[in-house]
């Protein structure tokens, strides 16, 4: 009895497993300095080869500079 519950419970396993790994990542990716200030340079980067435009580049910035110094802020 127990293999066949095992059976058709693992999709519901398999779905938890995936959400829990998304809730980790977005976790990491409000949270985590250093994720951020990666996303800093790899900006800076794409806008110093033209990639976007200074509006586009400072607009991002103001948002990830605000994540930094709120995370800054919490500890």
């Amino acid at each position: 009895m127990f293999l066949i519950d095992d059976l058709l419970l693992l999709p519901v396993k398999g779905f938890f497993g995936i959400f829990k790994k998304i809730h980790e990542m977005a976790e990491r990716e409000l949270s985590d300095e250093d994720y951020i200030r990666e996303r800093l340079m790899e900006l800076q980067l794409r806008f110093e080869l033209d990639e976007i435009s200074e509006e586009e580049y400072t607009k991002q910035e103001k948002e990830l500079m605000a994540r930094l110094e709120a995370i800054m802020g919490a500890k």
